[in-house]
């Protein structure tokens, strides 16, 4: 999907075209007043105080409709500079425009102010010459805001919208629009029945309903038996610890306002986890460790909690309450490049399984001059961040360096995917780590018999299993492969009186095999039956006749598929384990 902000003719078209659905606000709404109207990454909104109005739909009709009247006269936006006193005077009835104003710093700082006909807007700008080059909007949803995002402030009214040069670039994303809201993983899985939300348990605190769980435990055992095959230990850690845990390894200090507060039990201070790698350091503190002992590889599907604003939660892909995939590997010096270039191995492997292909590398650097967030020791970060390097050029993988973004503790490579939906993120990530074995005192017997600091490679596959099946519901629109469905054979009966015997001994079979099979039975016509397995997005649909209970056949329809296949019920049982191994 198009960036708005990141364009600098849509960004400054979208920002006019906010203005001109203030200045329509205005001649519908004399007494509205104005809070912000920025350009975002998909389109602009604008704030605006109504006093009890609530916006409608048929509000929302009335405001288009005067957008294009005003568009259509087409006036000039012009730019004007006035000082800060003078835009005092000038939005004197307006608190909202006045609080922007007085939080500027000089009396005498320069303001602008745009233009447009009957309708004065503060702004820096820039906009477009005139409201002609508006034409081409969309007003495409609205809702209540925060002033300031603040709940004790007064509620006011977002309308947001988007704006394109032409009407042809406008349908084009519309469309683009409703193709996203129809793989939104919110959408689906509410109708997958994979998930689901109450404001009672919490904000950011999906529960996951059987389908979804199934789903999610079959992605853990599958990401399981791949690390154990790499010789991965698992091991099971509390989702809390003690405020000193996370002070001795430096989360307190960098991390604490992704934290929920401190809790206080019998003298003692705790914290729900934000991160698993404290409690996998004091798992390997627990023994002395030789050498010889080196890869130590350590994992965990770990619950965490992170504070997430109100406002930044989506679904199960942002929450306040996550599992990750996590590992940490205790390495040698001399094991850093094998070992990182296995985590690499590891998920090229993953994503050539699960068919992911539209993905990228960044390497996440720290920021030399900022010398608060990072560890200060800028030998282990140069020797760090080379290491990091030279795997890649080894493995041969391109990738983009990004200045800023490592870890407090070390350099990380992150794995960038592009989802159908909305902007790219992060899904896998493997971190280089000197700093933390030093700050818990771990070490190993070297050959030499003197103690040596392990290094530490911290990495997740799936990132949180929560956003990876979020990131695939939407890949694959809910039609997830058969081996990940949570219901792989559904079954029909044409008629119960003659074929459900049949059926039963087809669901018996298929169950003895561990193939998640449903039988509908219910005493409803087959093609309603049939639509409801294509509604619910079931890979393989079973219709059972009196051909088939003949035959001793079944004959069976792909999802997405209209063609009716028919075969022995021997044959499609080893299709279909053979799809499932497959991953397909």
């Amino acid at each position: 999907m198009i960036n708005f902000k990141e364009d600098e003719y849509l960004n400054k078209l979208n920002h006019s075209c906010a203005h001109m659905m203030a200045q329509a606000i205005k001649h519908l709404w004399k007494d509205a007043k104005f809070w912000v109207g920025p350009v975002i990454e998909t389109g602009f909104y604008y704030d605006v105080d109504l006093g009890d109005k609530v916006i409608t739909e048929e509000d929302i009709e009335a405001i288009s409709k005067e957008m294009k009247k005003i568009s259509k006269d087409g006036k000039r936006i012009v730019r004007n500079e006035i000082s800060k006193n003078e835009a005092i005077d000038k939005f004197c009835d307006d608190p909202y425009k006045l609080d922007l104003i007085e939080r500027m710093n000089e009396e005498d700082t320069i303001i602008s102010t745009y233009t447009q006909g009957d309708f004065t807007d503060l702004c820096r700008g820039p906009h477009v010459d005139t409201v002609k080059e508006c034409k081409n909007f969309k007003l495409i949803k609205f809702s209540g805001a925060y002033w300031k995002g603040d709940v004790n402030n007064k509620v006011l009214q977002r309308i947001y919208g988007v704006c394109f040069p032409t009407e042809e670039e406008l349908n084009i994303y519309l469309k683009e629009l409703e193709e996203a809201k129809n793989r939104d993983h919110r959408k689906l899985g509410r109708e997958l029945g994979i998930f689901t939300t109450n404001d009672l348990v919490g904000k950011g605190l999906p529960m996951y309903l059987p389908n979804g769980y199934i789903v999610w435990e079959t992605l853990e055992n599958y990401i399981k038996g791949k690390e154990r095959k790499l010789g991965y230990k698992h091991v099971l850690t509390p989702p809390l610890g003690n405020v000193e845990l996370y002070k001795t390894s430096g989360h307190w200090d960098h991390y604490q306002e992704s934290m929920f507060p401190k809790m206080e039990v019998e003298g003692e201070e705790f914290v729900l986890r934000p991160m698993n790698c404290p409690h996998h350091m004091m798992i390997y503190a627990d023994s002395i460790h030789s050498y010889r002992d080196l890869p130590i590889r350590i994992g965990e599907i770990a619950r965490d909690c992170r504070y997430e604003a109100s406002g930044a939660l989506k679904g199960i892909e942002r929450v306040r309450s996550f599992c990750q995939n996590d590992a940490h590997l205790f390495v040698t010096p001399e094991q850093i490049e094998s070992e990182f270039a296995s985590v690499v191995h590891l998920i090229l492997d993953v994503y050539k399984e699960l068919n992911i292909t539209n993905y990228h590398f960044e390497l996440s650097l720290r920021d030399k001059k900022d010398k608060v967030k990072y560890y200060p020791d800028d030998e282990m970060w140069d020797n760090a961040e080379n290491k990091l390097r030279e795997v890649l050029k080894t493995i041969g993988i391109p990738y983009m360096e990004k200045i800023g973004e490592a870890a407090f503790y070390g350099p990380k490579l992150d794995v960038q995917v592009r989802p159908a939906v909305g902007n790219e993120y992060t899904l896998s990530t493997c971190q280089l780590d000197f700093c933390l074995p030093m700050k818990f005192n771990l070490t190993y017997v070297d050959k030499d018999g003197s103690k040596k600091s392990p290094v530490v490679l911290h990495r997740a596959v799936f990132g949180s299993i929560d956003r990876f099946i979020a990131y695939y519901l939407e890949e694959t629109k809910g039609a997830l492969p058969t081996w990940l469905a949570p219901i792989q054979v559904n079954i029909l009966p044409v008629n119960n009186e003659y074929h459900l015997a049949y059926a039963q001994e087809i669901f018996d079979l298929l169950e003895s095999e561990s193939i998640r099979v449903e039988l509908d039975a219910r005493e409803e016509k087959v093609g309603y039956r049939m639509r409801e397995s294509v509604i619910r997005k079931i890979p393989f649909t079973l219709v059972l006749g009196q051909k088939e209970v003949d035959e001793k056949t079944i004959s069976y329809r792909l999802q997405g598929s209209d063609v009716t296949t028919t075969v022995p019920m021997s044959k499609f049982v080893d299709f279909l384990k053979d799809t499932i191994v497959d991953k397909n």
